[in-house]
């Protein structure tokens, strides 16, 4: 009997295209420094874990797939560090084969500025690169294709609203408002349930994906369980500003993101909050 697998692609949220000055590739400085900070961990991870003696006998090309990847640049910042670990892995330990090509996906939303991606590819880049549109909380790949998964600042967005915030006969109903910080309990539990669903779905999909032995990398950014809501960027904010304030500002940006003028300059601390490893077995 035929298999019909279909692949449905949900409605689409990226991130502002272009090279304007409103656009993503403008203003991810944050994320370009979590990505340098990355280094360290993706290279630390690839010589403990990625096996290159036992994949390199029949190994001819390296596919590595970046979800989340938006507009760019920072995207080819990890996407370089992977395969340089890799190919460090190839000089020292010896191995006595050729280096692979390097296969690159290319991964966000069907509305993603792909466009503005493959133009902006660094001009001496050492791979292949491919496109690959469509929302990672399903699957997007063949079983046991991949050798790296990467994902970093990409996680945290929720795949959708919980629909208790919306239904006024909720005990979390959000009042309209589009922020969770300084709401009640219930709010809080509904974005956490969702985001546990969305990380679920995520972890399904990917854990068919890779070669036995791949590797998958996640870098989310989170809090520490002891920090309460309040304290957060958008919490101090709106705690400040009001609730009418803080829903006009992000109304006014969705809408017309060019006469905006709220804008966050934020730097990274050369940390990353969480760190996510996780390693295919042959079972």
């Amino acid at each position: 009997m035929e298999d019909k697998k279909t692949y449905a692609s949900p409605e689409s949220y990226a991130m502002n295209g272009g090279k304007g000055p409103y656009s993503y590739a403008q203003n991810s400085i944050y994320q370009r420094e979590a990505a340098e900070a990355a280094k360290e961990k993706i290279n630390k991870a690839i010589a403990d874990h990625f096996d290159i003696k036992t994949l390199s006998a029949s190994l001819n090309s390296v596919c590595e797939a970046d979800l989340g990847c938006s507009t760019g640049p920072n995207t080819f910042i990890s996407v370089q560090n992977i395969i340089e670990a890799v190919k460090l892995q190839y000089i020292s330990k010896e191995v006595h084969t050729e280096i692979p090509e390097f296969l690159v996906f290319f991964n966000d939303h069907v509305s993603n500025d792909f466009n503005t991606l493959f133009k902006s590819f660094p001009p001496n880049k050492q791979y292949i690169a491919a496109g690959v549109p469509g929302s990672f909380h399903g699957r997007l790949f063949p079983k046991e294709s991949l050798h790296f998964i990467h994902s970093s600042f990409a996680l945290q967005w929720l795949s959708k609203a919980p629909i208790e915030i919306m239904d006024e006969g909720s005990p979390a109903w959000n009042k309209g408002r589009i922020f969770y910080s300084n709401a009640q309990k219930e709010v809080v539990e509904a974005y956490a349930t969702q985001f546990a669903k969305d990380i679920d779905s995520f972890l399904f999909a990917r854990a068919q994906e890779p070669v036995v032995g791949g590797l998958l990398a996640l870098f989310i950014p989170a809090i520490p369980d002891v920090m309460s809501n309040f304290d957060t960027f958008i919490g101090v904010l709106e705690k400040h500003f009001g609730n009418d304030i803080m829903d006009e500002l992000f109304n006014r940006y969705t809408e017309k993101v060019a006469e905006s003028s709220f804008f966050l300059n934020a730097k990274a601390d050369k940390s990353i909050v969480l760190f996510v490893l996780l390693k295919r077995n042959d079972y």
